[in-house]
């Protein structure tokens, strides 16, 4: 359920139709959650609310995106809505862990809204294990991407122009039955389920998705936030004076919050 920001003055939701709705999986590595900072951070978005469900592991902090000591104690949750209506995009960041069990009840949640706020179009940011890729998707780029047959008709020539590869299915029984596929996205958390559910409820639905491991993530959200940059057109990419060669990861903001991103340092006392 979205919840508007009350800023004191009781304003009603914001209107989101036509507006591109992003949105993280939580995934392996939390590359989506790290790539959406960086385009909340970047474009400086404002928060316009609260999605409240009982689906996700309650959290509390404070701003992640805090540029001064004066907005540094505002608090932030597990589910917050911001807003660029310039480029009529609104994002939605996850920032915890689902409850066991509670995919399916979060995905029905999320699709009401994306129906009743009237959003054009849903662009889900996420991961998958590169250790359970199959030759196939061993070769050429860790970067993959699915439409739903209500967004083909619109933008998969677009795709195919960007020379993107779309997620292969692979074999349901390897060594046994190679003939019948299915999409297998191990890591990827709601991935498969929210973008079935897209398909079978006529919601147009992007997923872009990196192949990718546990760790130092942080050079895979650079990758997967200039991959849906190269569709989306979110910054301009500048080229570089020294060597004319472009390099837009340089463009994106980084969030104050990262500098814990691994936890606080070394106390001194240690040594």
């Amino acid at each position: 359920m979205f919840i508007p920001c009350d800023r004191g003055g009781g304003s009603a939701a914001p209107d989101f139709k036509g507006f591109t709705l992003l949105m993280p999986a939580v995934s392996v590595g939390n590359v989506g959650q790290l790539a959406i900072d960086l385009v909340i951070s970047t474009l400086d978005m404002t928060k316009v609310g609260y999605f409240y469900t009982d689906c996700l592991v309650p959290m509390v902090g404070n701003n992640p995106y805090a540029t001064a000591a004066e907005n540094s104690v505002e608090l932030s949750i597990n589910a917050e809505v911001y807003s660029l209506p310039s480029k009529k995009l609104v994002v939605l960041q996850i920032r915890s862990p689902f409850i066991k069990n509670k995919y399916r009840p979060f995905c029905e949640t999320l699709l009401s809204w994306v129906k009743s706020s009237k959003c054009a179009r849903v662009v889900l940011l996420s991961s998958s294990h590169a250790y359970q890729r199959d030759d196939e998707q061993l070769l050429g780029t860790p970067l993959r991407y699915l439409l739903t047959p209500a967004l083909e008709k619109a933008v998969g020539g677009h795709m195919k122009e960007l020379n993107w590869k779309e997620m292969e299915k692979v074999a349901a029984y390897p060594g046994i039955n190679d003939t019948d596929k299915v999409l297998h996205i191990p890591g990827g958390g709601i991935t498969k389920l929210l973008f079935t559910e897209s398909c079978s409820e006529g919601i147009q639905m992007a997923v872009l998705l990196k192949f990718c491991s546990e760790g130092d993530n942080i050079p895979d959200a650079f990758v997967l936030v200039n991959y849906l940059n190269e569709w989306l057109q979110l910054i301009k990419s500048e080229v570089s004076t020294s060597n004319n060669s472009s390099d837009p990861s340089s463009q994106w903001k980084i969030p104050s919050s990262w500098r814990l991103l691994f936890g606080n340092g070394l106390p001194p006392a240690l040594f």
